[in-house]
């Protein structure tokens, strides 16, 4: 049985994923190499197969890991305090900054296509993104509902997946157009739709 990864060696993996992102990022998942890589992190072969023995696939599959862990944090402080009506303009428009300076090319798509949307591993990532995304948009709705500035009756799971179902339509679009309108209107329709949801509470 192998033994558990040492503090030095959680950091050195850790190093050599953030570096390959940066590598992917910068060439194109097609046509970054493991060479590239491994000069970038200052990795020899031997220590990068260490690390990740199935090669570049398991290297990928970390990498969109970490790109998965970005699109949550680029949010943040925003995402995690989501209890007045200015904190969802903050966030909203650290949504849209984010996507706006990404433009057409997502990093994350590009690894998935590149290993493969079906495997396993890929599809767990994006569901434990979209899983945790999803939660901190109703723990927001959930907080404006205990401080009155939404209905009791709102469901808030079905209002967040509705919302985040937007945001990744509007994704969608601004990856196939470079146009970011129609995620800033799903942006702005899904707060709206909460603001109109004050029933009777008070009012921002």
């Amino acid at each position: 049985m192998p033994s558990a990864p040492t503090a030095k060696g959680r950091a050195t993996r850790a190093r050599i994923v953030e570096g390959a992102a940066e590598v992917l990022r910068e060439r194109g998942v097609s046509f970054a190499t493991l060479d590239d890589i491994r000069d970038r992190t200052g990795t020899s072969k031997s220590q990068l197969f260490h690390y990740f023995p199935d090669g570049k696939d398991e290297l990928l599959l970390a990498v969109a890991r970490f790109e998965a862990d970005r699109v949550l944090e680029d949010q943040q402080p925003h995402l995690s305090s989501l209890d007045s009506w200015e904190s969802w303009d903050r966030w909203r428009n650290a949504v849209l900054r984010r996507y706006e300076l990404q433009g057409d090319q997502c990093p994350l798509g590009a690894l998935f296509l590149q290993v493969g949307r079906s495997r396993p591993g890929a599809r767990a990532i994006v569901a434990e993104l979209m899983r945790q995304w999803q939660e901190f948009l109703a723990a927001g709705m959930r907080a404006l509902r205990a401080r009155g500035l939404v209905s009791r009756e709102l469901d808030v799971d079905r209002a967040a997946a509705a919302l985040l179902a937007g945001i990744q339509g509007g994704v969608a679009i601004l990856m196939s157009t470079g146009d970011s309108a129609h995620l800033k209107a799903a942006l702005d329709v899904g707060i709206g739709q909460l603001r109109g949801r004050a029933g009777g509470a008070e009012r921002p």
